[in-house]
């Protein structure tokens, strides 16, 4: 295997343009001149390191991001990051979610629940030779089937013990690939988390909005064995020492001041085609939201008034309004701003860069081709949107999961299908066990009946006619014909019983072929169905794995001689990025400043959900008990030196701020997954967590616009405040914190 090397070479003295860059860690070295810009104290070699401080201390969730702050496995990210081991713990008599947690001694933390991981990349080796070695002109499914080969036989002489996760990731689009080794922790426990009316202050009338005032923080703790392994949850356990953990700053950072992020950032499309912008924009996202809409009235309406229910349908509830709300805003910021228009310049400069040379040629026909796909597959898309909601019952899920690997099993490990291998069974029953928290048969059903309507509204061009059969659907049922079907496999199933769904990991698949249970008998059913569409989708998949890498190319390529760095996508795996501390023109005449206040706190609290914040905490505010954690100034007083160079230095006249800051903006760019990312100041102390974009800045998925776009981070300063009037002293204590 090959180290790191490749891309980083793309990299040019000429630097990147202002703060945009998700870059992989071993790019970092190269940017030297942009830690000078911005002001680290840190250096760029050090910061491109996975084996120093501060890059050893960033951890990933699985969706989120996260950091340790002490030598005794303490790990803080957001509050709705760590959602789903709230409410794993929640009952109607003691709402976790509502009230709080506070684990005074060790003794009292509590089980994040089965799913709840910490993982620790402690290695990234470039792989690209051994997986498009010898694929020829191998294409379509037979070239997706081949690199899924090459990349489970990586994983599987990566993963030496049952400690380490290990994963290939695609970058730049199938152009490169990257073996990622991750030590992978699994007994979480809850440590501390805010009560949800300051945890999720605003709720998701303040999401992606700015000012905001939201304590999103919670802290957990990694255990291990007593020989220091990976182990599942036992009280004999003992705190994970990590080779390095976050000092925290408590003086925070002021307007101006350098701040670098690193996490786990989860998808960008910033190297699409136009075309594929116009489909996300008129298609898919506003249907995404019609569901997500629906989804959310169905389950508040067979909620309502059922507290174990709601405390059991929270965490998705909270999770589906975000995926809605981000959608919107996606789609008025493609509104606001003719990304559409740019990405057609952008598309057309490079076609014009093609054009100019012969021998570029290949690049031209390589974009044809590539639209031509793109389009096959937006058609694709549409079909399945709502065959694959029609499916969707938690039940049919599982049936369907257990068939599969039944089936799976027969076949040597090397040959299974990724998901299904001996490594992924653990991973399975977690799946299974976690609908014990988050799962109710009635709940589900009414969902289900919800999808099927909105299946069978369509027209026949997406209707499965293998699914139809199952069922015994047809296009003039009603609602109550579509509830009478689905009830049958409701009352005829034993598997919303946690025992026996468990029971059916390791069964054979005659045992599945021959089951009454109805369910299961509607996943043997259905497996030929979804066979041939799986195979249409590698079949496609394979195909663009084909053509996009060498569009990528030519992207590359002409960056390169514009002399622009190029960054892969954002695609779960761990980036740096960096920025400085900044307000931003929200809109004509109104500018959003870097800082909001416990003042602003307390003048937004309604006493109602969900501005309701507790009155001691309000009563603080207004009794300025702020600790020495207010400030008299929230502005550098001097300028930057390179500020200095330029234009000379003049004391600059302040403005007082007299408080202590709850939420700050930043330039830095980030996207879902860099939730929980620690941001950290010039020396690489923690000074905020990120958690949220602002609304204009939601389109950054697609294009980076300097002059708005802005992160939202929690304010280290209000997190001690706020720690110390709840009585977490135990855990400040814990923390090294430097002043």
């Amino acid at each position: 295997m090959k180290k790191i090397v490749s891309i980083a070479a793309v990299l040019t003295a000429f630097g990147a343009f202002a703060d945009e860059g998700q870059w992989q860690p071993h790019q970092i070295k190269k940017l030297q001149h942009e830690f000078d810009r911005i002001g680290m104290e840190l250096s760029a070699e050090q910061v491109s390191s996975l084996d120093k401080y501060p890059l050893n201390a960033v951890v990933g969730l699985g969706g989120c991001s996260a950091s340790f702050v002490s030598p005794n496995g303490l790990v803080v990210t957001n509050h709705h990051c760590a959602y789903g081991a709230i409410a794993n713990n929640s009952t109607p008599e003691n709402n976790l979610i509502k009230k709080g947690f506070l684990a005074k001694t060790m003794s009292e933390e509590l089980s994040g629940g089965p799913r709840q991981r910490v993982y620790i990349t402690e290695e990234v080796t470039d792989v690209t030779d051994k997986v498009v070695a010898d694929l020829g002109e191998l294409t379509g499914k037979a070239r997706f089937d081949a690199i899924a080969s090459k990349r489970k036989a990586l994983v599987k002489a990566c993963e030496t013990s049952d400690d380490y996760r290990c994963s290939v990731r695609s970058f730049h689009h199938g152009m490169e690939y990257f073996l990622l080794k991750q030590l992978m922790i699994k007994d979480v426990r809850l440590v501390y988390a805010p009560p949800d009316s300051l945890g999720n202050f605003g709720g998701d009338i303040d999401n992606f909005e700015y000012p905001r005032h939201v304590a999103d923080f919670t802290f957990i703790r990694a255990y291990v064995d007593k020989d220091g392994k990976s182990a599942n949850y036992s009280k004999d356990n003992v705190p994970f020492k990590p080779k390095s953990y976050l000092t925290v700053n408590g003086n925070g950072v002021k307007k101006g001041d350098g701040v670098i992020l690193a996490g786990y950032p989860g998808s960008t499309s910033r190297y699409k085609l136009a075309s594929e912008i116009d489909f996300a924009g008129s298609w898919s996202y506003p249907a995404q939201v019609a569901m997500y809409n629906k989804t959310l009235d169905t389950i508040a309406l067979a909620t309502k008034g059922k507290p174990a229910l709601e405390v059991k349908y929270s965490s998705t509830v909270k999770s589906i309004n975000n995926r809605m709300k981000k959608r919107m805003g996606l789609m008025d910021g493609f509104k606001a701003t003719d990304i559409h228009g740019i990405k057609l310049k952008q598309e057309q400069d490079l076609l014009n860069w093609i054009a100019k040379d012969n021998s570029r040629a290949q690049y031209s026909l390589t974009h044809g081709e590539l639209s031509t796909l793109i389009e096959k597959n937006q058609a694709s898309a549409k079909r399945g949107f709502y065959a694959n909601y029609a499916a969707s019952s938690s039940l049919l899920s599982a049936a369907s999961r257990l068939y599969r690997l039944a089936i799976e099993s027969e076949k040597p490990d090397s040959e299974r299908e990724s998901g299904y291998q001996a490594r992924d069974i653990n991973r399975i029953k977690s799946g299974l066990k976690r609908l014990k928290t988050r799962f109710d048969a009635g709940v589900d059903q009414q969902l289900w009946q919800m999808y099927i309507s909105e299946y069978l509204s369509q027209g026949d061009n997406v209707r499965i006619a293998a699914f139809d059969k199952a069922l015994g659907l047809t296009s003039d049922m009603t609602d109550t014909q579509i509830n009478d079907v689905l009830a049958k496999f409701y009352t005829g199933s034993q598997l919303a019983d946690y025992d026996t769904r468990l029971n059916w990991v390791g069964k054979s698949v005659q045992d599945f072929e021959q089951s009454d249970d109805a369910f299961i008998k509607l996943a043997v059913a259905l497996y030929d169905s979804n066979m041939k569409r799986e195979a249409q989708r590698k079949e496609m998949a394979g195909q663009l794995a084909q053509v996009r890498p060498e569009y990528m190319k030519a992207i590359i390529a002409f960056n390169r001689s514009l002399g622009k760095p190029v960054y892969p996508d954002a695609n779960g795996t761990l980036r740096v990025t960096f920025g400085t501390v900044d307000g931003y023109p929200a809109a004509d005449g109104v500018y959003k400043t870097p800082f909001t206040s416990l003042e602003g706190l307390a003048a937004k609290a309604t006493g109602v959900f969900p501005f309701d914040a507790p009155a001691p905490l309000i009563k603080a505010i207004n009794d300025r008990d702020y600790g020495n954690h207010a400030q008299k100034y929230v502005e550098k007083q001097f300028p930057s030196k390179w500020h200095c160079k330029l234009f000379g230095c003049h004391e600059k006249i302040l403005n007082e701020f007299n408080s202590v800051p709850v939420n700050f903006l930043s330039s830095a760019d980030t996207t879902g997954g860099n939730s929980g990312s620690p941001v950290m100041n010039a020396r690489g102390e923690l000074v905020g967590l990120n958690f949220d974009s602002t609304y204009e800045s939601i389109t950054k998925d697609w294009y980076f616009n300097q002059r708005i776009t802005r992160a939202i981070h929690v304010d280290v300063r209000y997190m001690l405040w706020l720690m110390e009037h709840y009585g977490a002293d135990n855990l400040i204590e814990e923390m090294k914190i430097v002043k």
